[in-house]
């Protein structure tokens, strides 16, 4: 039985020692066959620095790795000059700092291409000269692989001027590039954002954008195949559809993928279903970014955005979805055509994984819970045995648990939409399906709760006293009344003072 390639990047290490490596090579033997500067955008932890590996491995000629591969026999391997930029690693706090960390990189290409470049003033005339010098001594044309192209800009995200600084930075490195086109045979740059091309490619403005080409939606990551064959003796026994719904749905107008981190360490750790890739970076600048916009968690289901919207993200101008779908936590669920033919895109949580893991982390931050995860079960709990004096107890709870100081900086509680948004949070994280919003003919429903047995009609009222009234009224409910599951309906009444429930009214149709 092959070995798990857990933290493994290297194309060499995986072959040779009998890890399992997912063949590529078709993807990458098409992209060096028909076009010369690519740009491609992956969430963290996706395969971008195998991928980059396994292009490099392609042009440094290392045949005999390739053999069963795809690529094997189908190209003529020649070895070409490579220059590997990887900014995975590096002190990105300052200028300074950043500047050094680009002359090591540069001087460990010069040490690996055995090249001795005079100009140490400037990175920019470093990078040239080292571009010109291996074309002169190979006399080949030189590869350039870019790995984190943008980890110095995102590592100072909440920093505006040092990000603006990163940006800059990195914007003067990248257009030596452009300038060298006659001595480049392949460019690949990858990383986790897509920043506008007028902010940071200005100077590459020949770049071939690959993030959402169709023919190249599986270029990182497990498609349900790979997990079902090359996976097959290590998930024998297990449930794929299970498997499936919390961990595959990643898409990029293409077929949808798994995160690789998330099935080896299903596998390593006995099959425990669990949170891998959330767990490996708390998105606490996202969570600020949606304290600080008063966004109304429940419309996370319902987000649609243009190309153009896609593609707008910038230091100076962060849109909370765009960010959001560039790091994993959103993916296209759907595509639909504009009035100007243009496409439109549906943006969706992608699996049960990122789901429970965000919306339980929303939750949390809104609230500030420390003992979330009692307050979680109990509720749970309560909704599933129908028990509203415990859950009108948990829920006062929760909302007492807020801090004081949350409220004193801004006026979100005095809007029900604040209300609303923590306790979907918090019930979509639990994996109950929840709707927000929910559209009737005689209006919407603020939260409706579907359980196997029950479903919950919620109405949210702040300082006002005819929650359920509403409801009634409204006759909601008769949006279900065919389901044949039993329908409770719940008011639930706020007052701006004591921010918390002054009161809660429920009743069964």
């Amino acid at each position: 039985m092959k070995k798990l390639p857990i933290g493994i990047s290297t194309l060499e290490t995986i072959i040779k020692e009998d890890y399992i490596y997912i063949d590529k090579t078709q993807i990458a033997l098409d992209l060096i066959q028909n076009g010369q500067y690519y740009f491609l955008s992956r969430p963290r932890r996706f395969g971008k620095s195998l991928f980059l590996d396994t292009l490099r491995s392609i042009f440094e000629a290392k045949q005999e790795l390739f053999k069963g591969l795809y690529i094997y026999d189908k190209y003529e391997f020649k070895p070409y000059p490579v220059i590997r930029i990887s900014f995975n690693s590096g002190d990105f706090k300052s200028k300074e700092g950043f500047k050094n960390r680009l002359f090591e990189i540069l001087k460990l290409n010069q040490n690996y291409l055995d090249i001795t470049c005079d100009n140490t003033l400037s990175v920019g005339g470093c990078f040239e000269e080292l571009i010109i010098k291996a074309y002169q001594k190979y006399n080949q044309k030189v590869v350039i692989l870019v790995d984190e192209y943008d980890k110095p800009i995102l590592d100072n995200i909440e920093n505006t001027e040092v990000a603006r600084q990163m940006r800059d930075g990195l914007k003067s490195f990248y257009s030596v590039i452009k300038g060298a086109d006659e001595f480049l045979k392949f460019v690949f740059i990858t990383g986790v954002s897509k920043f506008s091309k007028v902010s940071l490619f200005s100077g590459l403005n020949n770049l071939y954008d690959i993030t959402l080409a169709p023919q190249y939606a599986t270029i990182c990551g497990y498609t349900q195949n790979d997990v079902e064959t090359s996976f097959k003796e290590h998930l024998k026994g297990q449930d794929f559809a299970k498997i499936r719904e919390w961990y595959n749905g990643y898409k990029w107008l293409g077929e949808g993928v798994y995160n690789p981190f998330d099935i080896l360490l299903f596998i390593a750790n006995g099959y425990r279903y669990d949170s891998y890739w959330f767990s490996t970076a708390t998105p606490t600048f996202l969570l600020k970014l949606i304290e600080k916009n008063n966004y109304f968690v429940p419309d996370l289901e319902n987000i649609i955005k243009d190309s153009k919207m896609l593609d707008s993200f910038d230091v100076d101008y962060i849109e909370l979805e765009t960010l959001m779908w560039q790091t994993g936590y959103l993916t296209i669920s759907k595509v639909q055509t504009n009035f100007d033919d243009t496409p439109l895109y549906h943006l969706d949580i992608p699996n049960k994984e990122v789901r429970v893991s965000l919306l339980g982390s929303i939750a949390d931050f809104m609230a500030r819970v420390h003992n979330g995860i009692v307050i979680k079960n109990n509720i749970y709990k309560a909704l599933f045995e129908q028990d509203f004096d415990a859950l009108q107890t948990q829920l006062t709870t929760l909302y007492a648990s807020i801090p004081y100081h949350l409220f004193t900086h801004n006026k979100m509680y005095e809007y029900e939409g604040y209300y609303v948004s923590v306790l979907y949070a918090y019930i979509k994280s639990m994996g109950i399906e929840v709707i927000g919003e929910d559209t009737t003919n005689k209006g919407r429903i603020d939260l409706t709760l579907k359980l196997p047995h029950t479903i919950y009609i919620i109405e949210f009222k702040v300082d006002a006293t005819d929650a359920l009234a509403q409801i009634k009224d409204k006759r909601y409910y008769e949006k279900y009344l065919s389901d044949g599951r039993d329908i409770y309906l719940v008011g639930i009444e706020f007052d701006t003072k004591d921010r918390n429930i002054s009161k809660m009214e429920w009743g069964r149709v």
